[in-house]
């Protein structure tokens, strides 16, 4: 093996290098900012813990994509976590229970066995918001205003807001009887928009013919606000639930708009694209520049699994790192400066009082090769009439 492969990563994974880390450190800095002003708690989960627990209540669905290993200390298997939201329902549910709503925020690495929504990347640097112990749809309009303010912090523009309901399939679905199984396979087929394949399959499966219609009307329902009213005619017949996750998705869409300048909100019924875990009402963000969603979230109401008590919850998530590439680049604003090498008492004095000040001060080290250039300094410090001062360096 070369020097060149053992050095290389593995496929998917990927570092931050300057000037970009710094870059994605002023992003962190902000949106952490955001969240605190609407009330949201920082908590740092651990980056790996027992397998039973990471994966128990909603974990369950990041199985494959959860890299295992075995505890030293224990002999217990334990898992890296591919996704921080379980994380964060295990803390509400036992380390910070309370009575009323609950409000979390996190940063932190996640890793992936395989690439998967983030961007493909399998070692995103996830950021996101957990609103608990709320079930109204008050909880959900607020995450996404939040997601929003995030956004537009960021500097990304003509963004698309896409809504879904998950009660509303799940409520056709267990109308019908349908196992896990059969469930599963009519979701995958609605996800890839195959018409003719759903068609085939709920026909071979003898299911009524005005569930069959209900299914395959959803390939259709999507557009505009304007789509909730064709699908209260075209789903007429389903089951209650189907008109209450509608009802839902118009309240969401006033209350957004009541909050916070969107100018595209989406609706489709049939991308439910997510994990198991989400019962309600489940959004995404999307922006021109990307092919993806850029962030995602919706609601999961039963976590009571991870408790004696239910605890309802909905939230978002996205990578910081593709939110960074999608920012507008921002020149540094503070001022390199190049100080000399040495530890006289009124240099080193000098040093310290220009860091305090907001100066990048670099000192120069004993036989140190490279310059001011190298290093993007515009101002040397140096001595006049006894004094350390800054100069500008000679172009």
């Amino acid at each position: 093996m070369s020097d060149r492969e053992r050095w290389l990563l593995p496929d998917g994974v990927d570092e931050v290098l300057p000037p970009r880390a710094r870059a994605l450190e002023d992003l962190r800095r902000t949106l952490l900012d955001i969240f605190e002003r609407w009330g949201y708690s920082l908590v740092i989960p651990p980056i790996v813990e027992y397998l039973d627990s990471l994966l128990s209540g909603i974990g369950e669905d990041l199985d494959l994509q959860t890299f295992k290993l075995i505890d030293q200390v224990s002999g217990r298997l334990m898992g890296i976590p591919a996704d921080i939201t379980p994380q964060i329902a295990r803390i509400d549910a036992y380390a910070q229970a309370a009575e009323g709503p609950r409000r979390f925020c996190y940063v932190g690495p996640v890793v992936h066995t395989l690439p998967d929504k983030f961007a493909g990347s399998r070692n995103p640097l996830q950021i996101g918001a957990e609103l608990y112990n709320h079930s109204g749809i008050e909880g959900d309009a607020e995450v996404i205003s939040l997601l929003l303010e995030v956004l537009t912090a960021a500097g990304i523009k003509g963004v698309t807001l896409e809504l879904g309901h998950m009660g509303l399939f799940h409520a056709i679905c267990e109308n019908a009887e349908f196992d896990e199984g059969f469930e599963t396979r009519v979701l995958e087929m609605l996800l890839m928009k195959n018409a003719t394949g759903l068609e085939e399959f709920l026909a071979d499966s003898h299911v009524f013919f005005e569930v069959k219609q209900h299914l395959l009307a959803l390939l259709e329902l999507n557009g505009s606000e304007k789509v909730l009213a064709n699908a209260r005619a075209t789903l007429k017949g389903a089951p209650s639930l189907v008109d209450q996750a509608l009802d839902d998705i118009e309240c969401l869409v006033s209350l957004i708009r009541d909050r916070i300048d969107v100018a595209d909100v989406h609706i489709d019924l049939a991308e439910l694209r997510g994990y198991r875990y989400h019962t309600g009402i489940m959004f995404a963000a999307y922006t021109p520049s990307m092919g993806r969603a850029i962030a995602w979230g919706g609601r999961y109401n039963n976590i009571s699994k991870l408790s004696d008590f239910p605890r309802s919850a909905t939230g978002f998530s996205t990578d910081l790192k593709v939110i960074a590439s999608l920012s507008p680049e921002k020149v540094a604003t503070q001022v390199r400066v190049l100080a000399p090498s040495g530890n006289d008492p009124e240099l080193v004095q000098a040093v310290n009082d220009y860091r305090n000040a907001g100066y990048t001060v670099i000192q120069e080290l004993p036989g140190q090769c490279g310059g001011a250039v190298e290093l993007g300094c515009e101002k040397q410090l140096a001595k006049a009439d006894g004094n350390w001062q800054l100069k500008n360096l000679k172009k």
